[in-house]
């Protein structure tokens, strides 16, 4: 059995694909996610960033920490679909698990904006600043099976 976090489990090129690192363009790091609606009950699909921090895969609702509805989606029903489109095109089962720990927040958020700093510029705001970023909505997804 895979740990959480672990993409052991998944086929080489989707493991690549989800394993990004700070060199990967805007392109690899926009999905699709699906996710079910609080209110509605209805698939709701939209394109979001991922990344990859501390060894994890996360969304992140980015600068502002504005409301978002995929979170609110995703906190009322964890289960959702990660659409790799980009190259490697896949529909993943998965599961999000808000980060609450402010000082595990805090890590995990450095390491996104430092990402997003590198010269090459995958984010689209320069230069990204921690501190815009502190109120986001951030999750911790994992694949496959419900953790």
């Amino acid at each position: 059995m895979s740990t959480p976090d672990s993409l052991s489990h998944l086929p080489d090129h989707i493991r690549k694909a989800i394993e990004i690192t700070p060199a990967a363009g805007t392109r690899e790091r926009i999905i699709d996610i699906t996710t079910v609606g609080r209110r509605t009950g209805r698939a709701r699909r939209i394109e979001i960033f991922f990344y990859r921090a501390a060894g994890a895969t996360y969304l992140c609702s980015g600068a502002g920490g504005a409301a978002t509805d995929w979170h609110a989606n995703l906190l009322a029903n964890a289960g959702f679909t990660f659409h790799l489109k980009n190259g490697i095109v896949a529909d993943l089962p998965a599961w999000a698990t808000p980060v609450t720990d402010p000082a595990k927040r805090q890590a995990v958020l450095a390491e996104i904006v430092a990402d997003l700093n590198q010269p090459h510029d995958p984010g689209t705001i320069r230069p990204t600043r921690l501190e815009d970023w502190a109120d986001s909505r951030l999750m911790r997804i994992s694949f496959g099976d419900r953790p």
